[in-house]
């Protein structure tokens, strides 16, 4: 019988991946998780540094805002050249990054349940987060002992106003909102109509923090424009941010195109600017934005406890009445017992006079926040914490189950 030789077979050439299954494989990676998840906590360490210096709304914004792409950390006034992505693009990626790897990728069944619901748990918080970001709205409302109040404050936006005044009172409010204000810098201005009254006008000069200056007393170091012996003199951007005073220049603008000298609207000012036509009056005011309530609030007692021997309060807490159609209802406001109604969420947040002496009248300061996504970081918190005891449970009965039946083979 004749003998072959019988040559191995060649090895079966590997197969390269794909391209999109390597952009898979890293998106998805454990080690992509590890090493956003370190950047957050370094993001978090560098902003709590910096924002002694800058102020926390505009540390906030420069480390974690969705416009901020690419930051540059700042401690004590000294550049870090360390580029970091924000910390709203690591959030992003690593939401990403969940989806992928611990919902897509992660492997099925029972025995793995848990591990997926807390996944779950998680994602559902980050997106909370990116709703809020989105979609939150804050402000103050101060109201002093017998007194009540319809309408919160914003914290940061200005905007300008144009009512018409009948019987002494403003009318016909009209509400030109911040985000068409603050480009109009370097020269840019933008003419805005305003419905039935018989003028429009238009806006410039913009600036975050000014206040009006006379030429008299300092001269313009920058060849601001003058409006009636005045002009506007930009200041540093406060650490806190919500005591900013914007400004701008306006000219009212006719039909015919012509339009009247120039004048300056702004936040430092105490009374609004009023312009008269055809017998009818009209005042423009720069303000923060004012933001109505869908019900009425009175305070009708503050009290405030102290530490021994100290002004530091240890709890302040308003009594308040909500009025609403016509049916009052009494709520308690008090330091980490905010009262929350209509999706709005009032918290204790000052109060005021400072030093105020015994039976002094005083006033609270309620921050208002509107938040659609106020309650899902607590509810993502119980999914977390379902999904680790369905984990942990899960781990418990296999190691009993295994035991059991070793026991049961144990000659």
């Amino acid at each position: 019988m004749d003998s072959s030789e019988i040559s191995p077979s060649p090895e079966r050439a590997k197969t390269q991946p794909s391209i999109g299954k390597k952009i898979f494989d890293f998106l998805s990676g454990f080690h992509l998780a590890t090493a956003l998840l370190l950047i957050l906590g370094l993001l978090t360490w560098l902003a709590t540094l910096e924002q002694i210096d800058q102020g926390l709304y505009a540390t906030l914004n420069k480390y974690f805002n969705w416009k901020s792409v690419i930051i540059v950390p700042e401690i004590k006034g000294k550049m870090v050249p360390l580029p970091l992505l924000s910390g709203y693009w690591v959030g992003a990626i690593l939401l990403v990054n969940l989806i992928l790897g611990g919902v897509i990728r992660i492997r099925k069944g029972w025995k793995h349940a848990g591990n997926l619901i807390s996944h779950f748990g998680i994602i559902f918080m980050l997106i909370a987060g990116g709703v809020a970001h989105h979609f939150e709205q804050r402000g103050n409302m101060a109201i002093g002992e017998g007194e009540a109040s319809n309408a919160a404050e914003d914290y940061f936006e200005f905007v300008v106003e144009v009512s018409e005044i009948k019987e002494g009172k403003p009318e016909s409010i009209q509400v030109i909102r911040g985000n068409y204000l603050t480009d109009l810098n370097d020269g840019k201005s933008r003419t805005f109509p305003l419905g039935d009254v018989p003028f429009q006008i238009e806006i410039g000069g913009y600036l975050k923090n000014a206040v009006p200056v006379s030429e008299v007393e300092r001269a313009p170091d920058r060849k601001q424009p003058i409006a009636d012996g005045y002009y506007l003199m930009e200041k540093k951007g406060e650490v806190n941010a919500e005591n900013n005073m914007a400004a701008c220049y306006v000219r009212i603008v006719q039909k015919d195109g012509s339009k009247s000298p120039l004048f300056i609207l702004a936040g430092a000012s105490f009374h609004p600017f009023t312009y008269v036509q055809d017998g009818r009056t009209f005042t423009l005011d720069m303000r923060k934005r004012l933001w109505p309530m869908p019900f009425t609030l009175r305070l009708d007692e503050f009290t405030a406890d102290f530490h021994p021997g100290t002004m530091k309060p240890e709890k302040f807490v308003s009594e308040v009445t909500r009025i609403e159609n016509q049916h009052e209802a009494k709520v308690t406001i008090q330091m980490n017992e905010p009262m929350r109604y209509e999706g709005l969420t009032f918290f204790q947040a000052s109060y005021g006079p400072p030093g105020a002496g015994p039976g002094q009248s005083m006033y609270s300061v309620f921050e208002v926040v509107k938040n659609p996504a106020d309650q899902w970081p607590k509810y993502s918190l119980y999914i977390v914490a379902f999904g680790m005891a369905v984990t942990f449970l899960t781990k418990l009965g296999l190691y009993l189950n295994s035991s059991i039946h070793k026991s049961r083979h144990v000659p």
